[in-house]
């Protein structure tokens, strides 16, 4: 299934797209998106509904983020061997893992602001990875078991907030507006190999990210047993795993970073596209 949240005059609704591609309300059925859903027997009950007897959405839907409530938003770095080999970094012996903070989760296609005082934007698509069951000391074999589905992440980054401001990454993931998810949650059974999906970020309608999750340094399943032996997974929690080479900070022969008035468009195989507009925050 393709579930998603939109923005209607009665508050953030959830839909769903049918097989016919067709987006439909299933407020009738479902409240919202939530780790209370994802973690009970919620998906279950809305796979088994007539999905085209639901009411259908008519016109342009103003997509929220694809999960509400997230619990943890935690992030893998360098984990693309050819991302690490185009920042000159040496692959990790194990997956870095950074917080992003939820205040920085919108919508797949709302604005991205430049925060005051920066210079170096970036932009990164991830695959992301949203918790269905609560993970504690899993093994790589059982760790997909525990996913409720998949979604585009643009991770942006301010890399001299990142880099310079002393401290961790954390600085320079957070900034409002820096967490785009969606649009839609896609469910897991719809992606038979989370490692054989394609990615790509164009800026201002320039390629500059093009890879796929195959190069993944830790396997998703990796990803999410390597974290549970350090802290328990919940229902909601998202993860993203981690972009391919192609971002602002790697480019030759200079960095080229966002400016107000760029558009970024982002896209996964099977999860959908973002398209955000790049603006200053004052």
């Amino acid at each position: 299934m393709k579930l998603f949240r939109y923005r209607s005059a009665e508050g953030i609704r959830p839909g769903l797209i049918d097989a016919e591609g067709i987006a439909r309300d299933l407020s009738a059925h479902l409240s919202d998106v939530t780790p209370e859903f994802l973690g009970a027997s919620g998906l279950a009950a809305i796979a088994a509904l007539d999905h085209g007897a639901l009411p259908e959405i008519r016109g342009e839907i103003d997509y929220a983020p694809c999960v509400g409530q997230v619990g943890k938003f935690l992030c893998i770095g360098l984990n693309y061997s050819d991302h690490a080999a185009e920042v000159g970094a040496t692959p990790p012996e194990h997956p870095i893992l950074f917080m992003k903070a939820n205040s920085a989760i919108v919508g797949a296609n709302d604005p991205v602001c430049i925060p005051r005082g920066s210079t170096a934007c970036d932009w990164e698509v991830e695959l992301g990875v949203v918790i269905g069951k609560a993970a504690k000391y899993v093994e790589v074999a059982e760790a997909l078991d525990h996913v409720a589905g998949y979604c585009v992440v643009n991770d942006v980054s301010e890399r001299d907030f990142q880099m310079k401001l002393t401290g961790q990454w954390t600085k320079g993931k957070s900034c409002d507006t820096f967490g785009p998810i969606g649009p839609w949650l896609v469910t897991a059974d719809e992606i038979a190999d989370p490692q054989a999906l394609t990615l790509s970020c164009d800026v201002n309608g320039t390629r500059m990210q093009s890879g796929t999750t195959a190069t993944m340094i830790f396997s998703v399943a990796e990803i999410i047993s390597h974290l549970s032996q350090l802290m328990t997974l919940h229902p909601g929690d998202v993860i993203a795993t981690g972009t391919p080479p192609g971002v602002g900070m790697g480019q030759k022969p200079a960095p080229v970073y966002l400016r107000e008035g760029d558009v970024m468009e982002l896209e996964i195989q099977g999860l959908g596209r973002q398209r955000q507009s790049v603006v200053a925050d004052r």
